[in-house]
C-alpha cells in the first residue's frame, strides 16, 4: 500500500506541476508580472525535475506491482490448496507441496526485490574521492 500511495501521490503531483509550469512561465514572461510569479515558475520547474527523478530512483510503481502480483498469487495458492485443485488434487503430501510452492513464490519476490535494489544502486551517480 505504501508504494502505491507514494507512486500515485508523486505521479499526480508531477502531472499537475508539469501542466501548470508552462502557464506559470508564460505569466512570468509578462513585463508587468510580479516577482513572485517568476519565483513560482522556477519552483514548479525544480519540483517537476525532483518528482520525475524520485519516481525513477525509488521505483514505487515497480515495487507496488511486484508486491501486488505476489499477494494475488499467494491468495490463489491458498484457494487451490483449500479446494484440493490442480497439483493438490493428487498429492500425497498437500501441506508439503503447499509450503514448497509458497516458499518458491516468496523466494521469487525476494529475488525481484534484490534486483530492484541493485538497479537503484547502479543508478546512483558514482562519486570519486
Amino acid at each position: 500500500m505504501r508504494n502505491q500511495i507514494w507512486y500515485r501521490t508523486l505521479q499526480w503531483s508531477l502531472i499537475v506541476l508539469s501542466a501548470s509550469t508552462p502557464v506559470v512561465i508564460a505569466l512570468a514572461q509578462k513585463t508587468d508580472s510580479t516577482p513572485w510569479v517568476k519565483s513560482l515558475s522556477l519552483i514548479t520547474s525544480v519540483l517537476v525535475a525532483i518528482l520525475a527523478t524520485s519516481l525513477k530512483t525509488f521505483k514505487f510503481e515497480e515495487n507496488w506491482v511486484n508486491y501486488r502480483t505476489t499477494c494475488e498469487t499467494l491468495k490463489k495458492e491458498i484457494h487451490f490448496f483449500n479446494a484440493g485443485l490442480d497439483e493438490y488434487k493428487d498429492s500425497q503430501d498437500r501441506e508439503g507441496l503447499f509450503v514448497r510452492r509458497v516458499e518458491a513464490l516468496i523466494s521469487r519476490e525476494n529475488t525481484l526485490w534484490l534486483t530492484t535494489i541493485e538497479e537503484k544502486q547502479n543508478d546512483k551517480p558514482k562519486t570519486h574521492g
